[in-house]
């Protein structure tokens, strides 16, 4: 790949101060945390051109009590909006969407999704997370909709109320990589779907490269365009403690820079989340200059660049 500045793509960070997909809150800190982290001046090293559009804000919704789910109508109302922010995006460059919690993805991969369709090619995705946010607004035990986006643009059952997707996303160009806490209701559905899914112990078996590969070459062969998600969750809690849903034994720092090294090897991926930062839990912010320098891995930064780090 060319190093000069016209053959790289322009960066479009677009922050989603969205916390509503969970109990919890802190995610709403995340794309601050980003831009003090110095997310744009990473990639501007890089030699992209950078635009930062703000923070995204959801459509007008009212707030309703629900027996089940938690603040139906906020991810609804952010779904909508997220989705033309990201289709709109995706027409100018390449956006980062800076979150926020999973349930952003509701609305980027719509978005994603949309542009796709304009572009007569396939979409697919990469899903690197600890779970695998295949649940429906049924299945959910806990209400909370971050675990839901996966089975949402895949066109499961009992989404009343969101935006309507006519052309579900394919299970066979989706790929989840870095599984280790998945519930009975959840795994009995990817048994059933054509969806790739990679757990710990496989990485542990075979490495991280081996389903990755095979997952991109999927994706270039079918000239599709990649929508990658990084949840926080991926990696270690040891490494990225700055997460609501620690799950001991994931990817190490190298594993993730090999992920991200290896995306932009493939020159395959057209939009990116980074999900799930709770500036709130972090330790000197460590976790998001972590996710700063994975994000730069995804987008040149080489192994002998790297700077070193002093928390």
């Amino acid at each position: 790949m060319s190093s000069s500045l016209s053959d790289k793509p322009k960066c479009i960070l677009v922050g989603v101060p969205l916390d509503c997909g969970k109990t919890r809150k802190g995610c709403l800190m995340g794309p601050d945390a980003y831009r003090t982290a110095g997310l744009a001046n990473a990639l501007g090293s890089l030699g992209h051109s950078v635009e930062d559009r703000g923070n995204v804000a959801p459509a007008p919704f009212t707030p309703r009590d629900h027996p089940k789910l938690v603040a139906l109508e906020e991810n609804i109302a952010w779904t909508e909006s997220l989705a033309d922010a990201s289709q709109a995006a995706l027409n100018d460059g390449l956006p980062i969407f800076m979150g926020g919690d999973h349930a952003l993805s509701l609305g980027t991969v719509l978005g994603a999704m949309r542009h796709a369709e304009t572009q007569n090619r396939p979409l697919f995705v990469l899903w690197l997370d600890a779970h695998t946010d295949f649940h429906t607004p049924h299945t959910t035990d806990s209400g909370n909709l971050h675990g839901t986006p996966l089975g949402y643009v895949t066109g499961r059952d009992g989404f009343d109320g969101f935006p309507a997707i006519a052309d579900p996303l394919p299970h066979a160009q989706v790929a989840i990589i870095g599984l280790r806490s998945v519930d009975a209701a959840e795994r009995d559905a990817l048994q059933q779907s054509d969806v790739t899914y990679v757990d710990m112990r496989e990485i542990d078996e075979t490495g991280i490269a081996r389903p990755l590969t095979a997952f991109l070459d999927r994706v270039a062969a079918a000239n599709g365009l990649l929508h990658v998600s990084l949840d926080v969750d991926f990696l270690d809690p040891s490494v990225a403690p700055a997460v609501g849903t620690t799950v001991p034994g994931g990817a190490t720092v190298r594993e993730g820079h090999l992920v991200m090294e290896m995306l932009h090897d493939s020159g395959l991926m057209t939009s990116l989340d980074l999900v799930e930062l709770n500036p709130f839990l972090d330790e000197r912010g460590r976790t998001a200059s972590l996710m700063v320098d994975l994000t730069a891995s995804a987008f040149g930064r080489r192994v002998f660049d790297r700077p070193t780090r002093a928390y």
